[in-house]
């Protein structure tokens, strides 16, 4: 099918906390709203059949609960199917975002799902109901080619979000296609964590994700191409992803992902918003055909490569036959082992060894897990490269925990720079990357020069570990790690 997500540099109110009439936030989500009309004809004339629009990109962000309250349409929650806003208007007040939102897939007869922000008053008897008597929520709507509202989901992982409530439940939203079947839908921060994404996912077997997001990047691990292109391998789905544009704020990074293949866009020079439009292979539920489709997909697929393993993410992955089993470093490498030490990365305090020479045996470890590494460089370059562990509760910005085993590149040539956020490397790594992790949700990064994108030629799990290995990245390596999340342990 053909897929289209656009990043959205929005026009953002100068003054973000102060009280405005429902007219004023109106016309200032009109202005918004008109480009959005501008790239939902411009997806219709090359063929896309569903777009997708980013977090926070019609009414912008860094509101107060009660400046935002002029923004909020209102959407009923429970009348998913049933409502058309653009032919039935007048059925609820305060509903003119929604309404040309559903007027915009009507026109062009493509399911579009956008994000904004909503009401939903509540009895004041309710514990639950704020002092002001309505929930705020940040919702996205997922929208029908007639115009039909078919889904609405309520962000639930909130980052910061004061003017927003935490729904009661999680929601699970879904809504079906004729093309493509059922599209699972969740929002930025979720992407993190077991409720609602995780679970929607494997509860109703989906295998295409709308993920409206609003993501400042984090280098090394937390890039927003780096991690929906990881999201998309680790659970073998489709994720039409849209961020927002704005530079200053570290925030860009969309793409339209299979697990084998990206349309991704990554622009932190230039100002204005970008259209993506691709023609992806359907995942469907039979996983047989789907593995045949992403061969075809695939160019670059090894022939080795012909024996399946399965995994614990009820997925299946290729191993070539000689593929060394994980175990230890071997005695000689133990000799030289180079020093450990520490280093804050992400906000978190990883242990360290240094990646030198042009190829070697490594091991670190932390806690519970312990990586090793095989690295071989066809060319010695002036650069630092470290293999680093954590297995420990992540506590800044966000509290969940993380088994991560990474090769990054430093920001300089001492041992206190890495960690750093870098963006250019030359060093062409082959390596096999493995650790003894204790959770099946793996995310697979691969981070090439440029923020580019790379993929492994195998991984999976092989005797309780699970294993990433590459010979001949396209670019400079930047990151090559294996992201665990053990979501009991949040």
């Amino acid at each position: 099918y053909v897929a289209a997500v656009y990043e959205h540099e929005s026009i953002l109110s100068p003054a973000p906390a102060a009280l405005v009439e429902r007219r004023s936030a109106l016309e200032l989500m009109g202005r918004n709203l008109d480009i959005y009309e501008q790239q939902v004809l411009a997806a219709a004339r090359q063929g896309a059949q569903i777009i997708v629009f980013p977090e926070d990109g019609i009414h912008g962000f860094n509101f107060t609960r009660s400046s935002i309250y002029p923004y909020l349409d209102f959407i009923p929650h429970s009348h998913s199917g049933k409502w058309n806003p653009c032919r039935e208007p007048y059925l609820f007040n305060d509903t003119e975002v929604v309404q040309r939102l559903s007027c915009m897939a009507l026109k062009n007869r493509i399911f579009l799902v956008a994000n904004l922000g909503t009401k939903q008053p509540c009895e004041r008897s309710d514990p639950r109901c704020p002092s002001d008597g309505r929930f705020q929520f940040n919702t996205n709507v997922a929208l029908a080619a007639d115009g039909a509202l078919l889904a609405t989901y309520r962000k639930h992982n909130l980052y910061f979000e004061d003017a927003f409530d935490t729904p009661p439940e999680p929601d699970y939203a879904f809504f079906d296609t004729p093309f493509a079947g059922k599209f699972g839908m969740f929002t930025c921060f979720d992407i993190l964590f077991f409720e609602p994404a995780v679970n929607l996912i494997r509860q109703y077997n989906l295998k295409q994700i709308v993920y409206p997001t609003a993501w400042m990047n984090q280098l090394p691990l937390l890039s927003a191409v780096e991690f929906q292109q990881a999201f998309a391998t680790a659970f073998n789905v489709n994720i039409l992803a849209a961020n927002i544009h704005h530079p200053t704020l570290g925030m860009t990074g969309s793409g339209i992902y299979t697990p084998v293949k990206s349309f991704i866009y990554h622009n932190m020079e230039s100002y204005g918003g970008k259209l993506i439009v691709a023609e992806i292979p359907v995942i469907t539920a039979d996983y047989k055909t789907t593995l045949e489709n992403n061969e075809r997909f695939r160019k670059n697929l090894h022939d080795s490569c012909r024996t399946f393993t399965s995994t614990s993410l009820d997925d299946e992955v290729c191993f070539k036959e000689q593929e060394e089993t994980p175990g230890t470093v071997s005695e000689k490498g133990k000799e030289q082992s180079p020093p450990s030490f520490y280093a804050e990365m992400m906000y978190d305090n990883f242990t360290f060894v240094p990646v030198w020479g042009e190829k070697g045996e490594l091991q670190v470890c932390a806690n519970t897990l312990c990586c090793y590494l095989n690295y071989r460089r066809a060319v010695l370059t002036e650069e630092l490269y470290a293999l680093g562990v954590f297995d420990g509760l992540h506590t800044v910005h966000g509290t969940y925990y993380v088994q991560a085993c990474a090769l990054v590149k430093c920001g300089g040539l001492s041992f206190s720079t890495c960690g750093q956020e870098v963006t250019d490397a030359t060093a062409l790594i082959d390596f096999q990357l493995w650790g003894n992790m204790s959770t099946p949700y793996i995310f697979p990064l691969l981070l090439t020069s440029g923020i580019t994108l790379d993929f492994a030629d195998h991984m999976g799990w092989k005797n309780n570990h699970y294993f990433l290995s590459k010979n001949g990245t396209s670019a400079g390596l930047l990151t090559a790690a294996l992201y665990g999340r053990w979501y009991e342990k949040d």
